[in-house]
């Protein structure tokens, strides 16, 4: 039997990111990871903070901070 097939995704997770932002307008980022983890399955919490701080270090998006632990993300016109 042969061992599953990985394919690769033919658009980058900042790509579906920006793309879920500019549909829902602005999230808590849980429920950001959340929309994301269904579309990659593989994505980990640490590679969605580390592409979060790539888009807000780019200019792309903004975080802001609502509670104890929690962040709202806006995407910068």
């Amino acid at each position: 039997m042969m061992p599953a097939v990985k394919i690769w995704k033919t658009r980058p997770t900042y790509v579906a990111l920006l793309e879920i932002l500019t549909k829902k307008g602005d999230m808590v980022e849980d429920d950001l990871y959340d929309a994301l983890k269904g579309e990659f399955d593989d994505l980990g919490y640490k590679d969605f903070n580390d592409l979060l701080l790539t888009l807000e270090v780019s200019g792309k998006i903004r975080t802001s901070s609502l509670s104890r632990g929690k962040r709202r993300v806006e995407l910068v016109q």
